[in-house]
């Protein structure tokens, strides 16, 4: 029994760590000649509504456009730099068994499955299922470049992360920050040889 019961906290305990995890990913005009682009100016996209916030993102891509050497200019720039924010909310449900049933300790053993004849059915007994339903809110920022001379999109990077809502503002700032260092890690994309 207390080998479940350890089994069950450590799954409690790791589920949050990995559902905090930001995921990045990004797509560029491979014809596009990024070593030309030295300027770059935001321009609006769709903003999360709140000022502070925004406030945060715009600061935060500012910041890390610098550091990969481009230059904020309104006065003709190479690039265009929008940002779209979008929410989503998904139920996370957390189950787990509990009851008599199934080969091992505590019904933890063999249960229905395939094997290489077809179809078994696990050994018998009785088994309840128990769980939380939890509401989850995903986050996304998706960063475009366009190059100004022919509003193509040369460039475009996505990041995902669960939000916590109840986050202070410290902490929304730090993970606003490090979701733009790791979308913007690609920019700009490997040169061709």
């Amino acid at each position: 029994m207390q080998k479940r019961l350890v089994t069950l906290a450590l799954a409690m305990v790791l589920t949050p760590a990995l559902a905090l995890a930001q995921k990045t990913s990004y797509d560029y005009d491979k014809s596009a000649n990024f070593t030309g682009f030295k300027t770059y100016a935001l321009k609006d996209g769709t903003k999360v509504g709140q000022p502070l916030i925004d406030d945060r993102i715009v600061a935060a891509l500012e910041a890390e456009l610098a550091a990969k050497g481009l230059t904020k200019s309104d006065a003709n720039p190479d690039l265009f730099v929008v940002y779209h924010v979008a929410f989503d909310k998904q139920k996370d449900i957390s189950t787990y068994s509990s009851g008599h049933g199934g080969y091992g300790a505590y019904g933890w053993g063999y249960g229905g499955g395939w094997y290489r004849g077809g179809w078994y059915g696990g050994a018998g007994g009785m088994s309840t299922t128990s769980g939380q339903t939890s509401t989850i809110y995903i986050g996304q920022l998706a960063v475009d470049m366009y190059d100004s001379a022919n509003h193509n999109l040369v460039w475009r990077g996505v990041a995902s992360k669960t939000i916590d809502p109840k986050a202070k503002p410290e902490k929304q700032e730090k993970n606003l920050k490090k979701a733009v260092t790791k979308l913007l890690k690609n920019y700009p994309p490997p040169v061709k040889k």
